[in-house]
């Protein structure tokens, strides 16, 4: 009887030994034509083609953008009902997920633990390479059930190849809890966006030096996950139009962004939105609030806690009372 998911979960590397003639099939894996004397260019023109290797990843993130959109509102959905967002991932894929986790609570001021990274070999595998961490399933079972997943919460397993033991255990087990699952890979037909109820997957083709990854499908990575993060995050009312009106200022530079918005937003003079922002303790949405409905910061602040935080919908409400 063929093996069950939750059998090859608790596989040992050792015991599913890559396929060599399958590994060689992606194209992730593949060699350019012309790819053998790269070496022998020079170096202005090895670099004009790497940037010209480069340029063709947009376009490929592209072709992708229906099913980005389509698990954009998915993942809304689940995080407006208290969900979390969860990446796992190994190598390069790993580490653009850890990544993305930790640019969403200054950028977006979601609380700790709403968006996770989780890389295979743990954070010691964030500055070492921890190669051998990506074929270890029961470590993915191991550091979802750590976070105490449930159905509300939605996984994004990345890959370049699609089907890294690592990210696949992680939406396969995702998946039998009953969160929303999503593949992020670099190859079409890939087991990982067979495993998951959305598959994003964005064919970069060969890369400049021959499998290696963290180039042209890395940047795939990195824009899509972009794309991931902070359109839900638009979709969850934590922007108002363009502005990051959820931003946490943290330091200096921050501090300067809030009053940039909050004036941006209001057309209030620089020293009118610094009171406004004195007045409501720096919390931005509630200083463009005070400035435009005219209300005062606590009523600022239960306006917006009755519309979940949106803006404009508080907003919308005070204008028209």
């Amino acid at each position: 009887m063929a093996p069950t998911p939750h059998d090859r979960q608790h596989e040992r590397p050792d015991e599913r030994p890559y396929d060599q003639q399958a590994l060689g099939a992606l194209a992730t894996e593949g060699r350019r034509a012309g790819g053998a004397e790269i070496d022998l260019l020079p170096t202005v023109e090895l670099a004009r083609l790497m940037n010209a290797e480069d340029r063709t990843v947009p376009a490929a993130v592209g072709a992708a953008v229906p099913a980005i959109a389509a698990a954009v509102d998915a993942v809304a959905a689940r995080m407006r009902g208290g969900g979390r967002l969860v990446y796992a991932g190994a190598g390069t894929a790993g580490r653009l997920g850890v990544l993305d986790a930790s640019e969403c609570p200054p950028t977006f001021g979601t609380a700790p633990g709403r968006v996770v990274g989780l890389i295979a070999g743990g954070p010691a595998a964030l500055t070492s390479a921890v190669e051998d961490a990506e074929d270890d399933r029961a470590a993915a079972v191991a550091d979802l059930d750590a976070l105490a997943l449930t159905a509300a919460d939605t996984v994004i397993g990345v890959s370049a190849s699609g089907r890294t033991p690592y990210a696949l255990a992680a939406v396969e087990h995702a998946r039998a809890l009953g969160a929303l699952t999503v593949a992020l890979a670099g190859n079409p037909g890939s087991a990982l966006g067979d495993a998951a109820e959305h598959r994003i997957e964005v064919a970069t083709g060969p890369e400049l030096l021959a499998g290696s990854t963290r180039l042209k499908a890395g940047t795939a990575q990195k824009l899509v996950l972009n794309m991931v993060s902070t359109l839900v995050m638009v979709r969850l009312g934590r922007t108002y139009g363009d502005l990051m009106v959820d931003v946490r200022a943290t330091n200096d530079k921050l501090r300067a962004r809030s009053r940039r918005i909050v004036a941006l937003a209001t057309d209030a003079r620089p020293a009118d939105a610094d009171a406004a922002l004195v007045a409501t303790g720096g919390r931005v949405k509630d200083a463009i609030l005070l400035l435009l409905a005219e209300v005062d910061a606590p009523a600022a602040a239960g306006l917006l806690e009755r519309h979940g935080g949106r803006l404009r919908d508080a907003l919308r409400e005070a204008l028209t009372r």
